[in-house]
């Protein structure tokens, strides 16, 4: 129970990756805070699933894109408990379509969600984080360094966090918070559904080292480590877990 007594807020985990981390977090005894933009259902699935294994869970809504959302979920979190002690930035939206065909509304979308929802986030949160500081883990991507045709706009997102993820570090390091992002590789998720098949599921699965797509499973224990006192010496840094994945993949 490496968590025990912890809060921690996982954002964007009603399914996917971010549900997989609420879980991980919630087996090691931290209280989970589920944060949901749309899917009720997904979350209350999340939080009775931690219940079910003996954790402590809760789900709010908020869409991270949304300042007033924000505040209000924070807010929530110090009221009901008082700090914060982990912080998961997952929310995300991801259009793949080339340049010449994106639009703008597509592209602030991207950004307002993965980027700006970051920054709201890690705002708000350092107002209740406690003076023994705590752990920010931001979600990337891979396509951060490697990004795919057709994935532009979503990879400067994800490469606007780690820059982030790396400034941060700096600034909130006096603090004893540590800052650090995931790159998950080609991760099986509702979100990711029917992007792996045919042909460029083969050629992604073939430049995958360790032969096989990745799960929730395999990305959440890497945050639990991130966000645990075994990882008490570790920020600014941006830790692949993609099963070995160089380049696109192909």
């Amino acid at each position: 129970m490496r968590l025990n007594g912890k809060i921690a807020v996982v954002t964007g985990a009603s399914s996917g990756i971010g549900a997989g981390i609420a879980k991980a977090l919630g087996a090691e005894g931290a209280t989970v805070v589920v944060n949901y933009s749309t899917s009720r259902k997904g979350a209350d699935a999340v939080v009775a699933s931690i219940e079910a294994a003996g954790g402590k869970a809760v789900a709010v809504q908020a869409d991270m894109s949304k300042s007033a959302d924000v505040i209000r979920l924070f807010e929530t979190v110090k009221v009901d408990h008082g700090k914060l002690d982990i912080l998961v930035n997952n929310a995300g939206l991801a259009v793949f379509e080339m340049v010449a065909d994106l639009t703008e509304e597509a592209f602030h979308k991207q950004f307002n969600v993965n980027v700006l929802g970051y920054f709201l986030a890690i705002r708000e949160g350092l107002k209740i984080f406690g003076d023994t500081g705590g752990s920010i883990i931001n979600i990337s991507s891979i396509l951060s360094t490697d990004p795919y045709l057709a994935s532009s706009v979503y990879a400067a997102t994800k490469g606007a966090v780690d820059t982030m993820t790396f400034a941060l570090a700096r600034e909130l390091g006096p603090r004893g918070i540590r800052v650090n992002s995931i790159l998950p590789g080609h991760t099986n998720t509702p979100a990711t559904d029917g992007n792996f098949a045919g042909e460029l599921g083969e050629k992604l699965l073939a430049g995958t080292p360790l032969g096989r797509f990745g799960e929730p499973e395999d990305i959440a224990p890497v945050a639990v480590f991130l966000a645990s006192d075994d990882a008490h010496w570790v920020t600014g840094e941006s830790l692949r877990a993609s099963g070995g994945v160089r380049g696109v993949g192909y």
